[in-house]
């Protein structure tokens, strides 16, 4: 029986390209806003495009950093996506307004400062820097994956010795400005890229997440 995930439709953005990708590595997908649904999926795929302070209100109204967080404690699996996966860190800092994130793990996403003169958004492909003993990213070490974004997180600020697994945190370099590119952490994981939009790479990527469901 194929997994069921539900895409939470929280107001942000286009989501039937996610939709579409789930579907083609074998998910059963529910697009939806219901609580309910969301928290009781085998998986939930937690979106994002624009900006952090409007993803998080969007998400707040219905009451989804309330169904991350409930599941996490009930160690169901979640992923976030792009801004969906920067929403789940403590704060997020976009011209010079701080927002409070859903503060699942410490730290704070803010502008990209590449060195070399290189436009923002950061708007391409680009591989990644794969920790050893990777489940999201088996069989993919050399591959490139698709990044469209303004803001990032320098800095993995979460220190607990007492983790029984360490987090798998993947990173990447843009013009010199290097930043978190995925977390494995337990039952969340979370890309800045877009699997859905990186071919048949993110196409795996997602095949891994859902066959951990």
């Amino acid at each position: 029986m194929s997994p069921k995930v539900v895409l939470l439709d929280y107001g942000s953005g286009n989501i039937r390209s996610g939709e579409r990708a789930l579907q083609r590595v074998g998910a059963d997908v529910t697009v939806t806003s219901s609580f309910e649904d969301a928290l009781n999926a085998d998986g939930l795929l937690v979106p994002g495009v624009g900006a952090f302070e409007a993803c998080m209100t969007g998400l707040r109204a219905v009451r989804g950093d309330v169904v991350v967080d409930r599941r996490l404690a009930a160690s169901r699996p979640v992923l976030g996506i792009c801004v969906g996966m920067q929403i789940l860190f403590a704060r997020g800092i976009e011209h010079g307004v701080e927002t409070e994130g859903c503060d699942q793990w410490p730290g704070v996403v803010e502008r990209l400062r590449p060195t070399g003169g290189e436009p923002v958004p950061h708007m391409g492909w680009n591989t990644v820097e794969v920790p050893s003993g990777s489940v999201l990213f088996d069989g993919m070490e050399k591959e490139r994956f698709y990044f469209v974004h303004s803001y990032g997180v320098r800095e993995w600020e979460l220190k607990d010795a007492r983790a029984s697994v360490a987090p798998a945190v993947t990173w990447t370099t843009y013009g010199g400005d290097r930043f978190v590119a995925a977390v494995e952490n337990g039952p969340l994981t979370a890309t800045q890229f877009h699997p859905e939009k990186s071919g048949d790479a993110g196409a795996e990527l997602l095949a891994n997440w859902v066959r951990s469901l």
